[in-house]
């Protein structure tokens, strides 16, 4: 993807926090201090997460596992729709 594809659609993504509820998402960017403990726990790029619960702690999955965050924690995660 070339370079001017990428910076347009990470100017269309939204936070994991900003995204729908029920909707599942494909995670273009993880940017943060935490983005290597995101990682370790399965939010990395291209990975698809959907979220089930919004809130100050929201609920989704990932790789088949349901995963609480903070809304501090989502924030650093730039997701597209799947």
């Amino acid at each position: 993807m070339s370079s001017l594809a990428l910076d347009l659609e990470l100017d269309s993504a939204l936070t994991l926090s900003q995204a729908a509820m029920g909707c599942e998402f494909q995670i273009r960017q993880v940017e943060g201090p935490a983005c290597r403990q995101l990682r370790e726990i399965g939010f990395c790029e291209q990975m698809r997460v959907k979220k089930l619960t919004n809130g100050r702690n929201m609920l989704c999955t990932i790789c088949g596992t349901r995963l609480a965050l903070s809304k501090d924690l989502a924030d650093q995660i730039m997701v597209i729709p799947a």
